[in-house]
């Protein structure tokens, strides 16, 4: 039994085609980083006796979004979210200490203003940015209109830039230059799938335009990763739309947003401990999912 060829989207967030294979009789199964892995570093954080700085998502929606907001706030940090849809972040109100509901980060001013807002919300101390926008389409190539190829790249691979720059110019502005900047990819990032021309030459772009970055700011103090997250992640628009699906499926054939988090902070914490072992790109997938 097994899911083919299934569009996975959500309002923040989207991913191109995934399949999840799975043997029915499959009890076994990986977390993504392990729960045991994860308690470490939530025990590891907590005993931390320095302050927290600001740790801003751009594009939080109900899946990973949400759960980088969560954990963040629960590792002490001051965390800020955008989202494009007005009203789209009422259901984190709970959790943030700046709102940017409403909020294009194709726009280059909206985006400056936006970190020199959350700049000043942390006391100028910007510890972690993650870029979450996803712009995930699916055409046949005949049908692949200019405007749907430009405006898929804005969204997934230039506003990318735009909030990379802002985030190193912040955080290279720091008396001792360092910080975390984390890109999240999708399966697109490391091939083009047929029907996902814009999708995968936008995910294509933002990992060249991560590993650039990395070359130049690693030596430097800033920490650049990309993440390719290979597999379907759980949502209220998944659970919503693919429910009989979803019902037959293994209890891990589909990516945990929180375990997606705790790796992210995972990436974070390898920044604060220093400079000599730090992971720029990381693949996270069900172990159930065909690579």
């Amino acid at each position: 039994m097994s899911f083919r060829s299934i569009v996975f989207t959500s309002s923040a967030t989207s991913f191109a085609r995934t399949t999840l294979s799975y043997s029915a009789s499959s009890t076994r199964s990986a977390n993504c980083g392990g729960t045991s892995f994860a308690r470490t570093l939530s025990r590891s954080a907590s005993s931390t006796s320095a302050p927290r700085g600001g740790a801003l998502i751009v594009g939080a929606g109900e899946g990973i979004g949400k759960s980088l907001v969560t954990r963040f706030k629960t590792e002490g940090y001051i965390v800020g979210a955008s989202r494009r849809t007005t009203g789209g972040l009422n259901f984190l109100s709970s959790s943030l200490d700046r709102s940017y509901d409403g909020f294009d980060a194709r726009k280059e001013e909206d985006v400056e203003k936006m970190f020199d807002d959350f700049s000043k919300a942390c006391d100028n101390n910007i510890e972690v940015v993650v870029f979450n926008i996803g712009a995930n389409i699916k055409y046949p190539i005949l049908e692949t209109t200019k405007r749907k190829f430009e405006k898929c790249w804005e969204m997934a691979c230039l506003s990318g830039f735009l909030v990379g720059r802002s985030a190193a110019s912040h955080m290279l502005s720091k008396h001792a230059p360092t910080g975390t900047i984390i890109f999240t990819g999708a399966t697109a990032s490391l091939r083009g799938s047929s029907h996902f021309s814009a999708f995968s030459v936008a995910k294509g772009g933002l990992r060249q335009l991560s590993q650039s970055m990395s070359r130049e700011l690693h030596p430097k103090g800033i920490h650049v990763a990309h993440v390719v997250i290979d597999g379907a992640v759980d949502s209220p628009f998944i659970r919503e739309h693919f429910k009989d699906l979803i019902a037959k499926a293994p209890t891990h054939a589909i990516v945990d947003p929180d375990e997606i988090a705790h790796n992210y902070v995972h990436l974070h914490e390898q920044t604060l401990r220093g400079r000599s072992c730090w992971t720029h790109e990381m693949d996270l997938r069900p172990s159930l999912e065909k690579w």
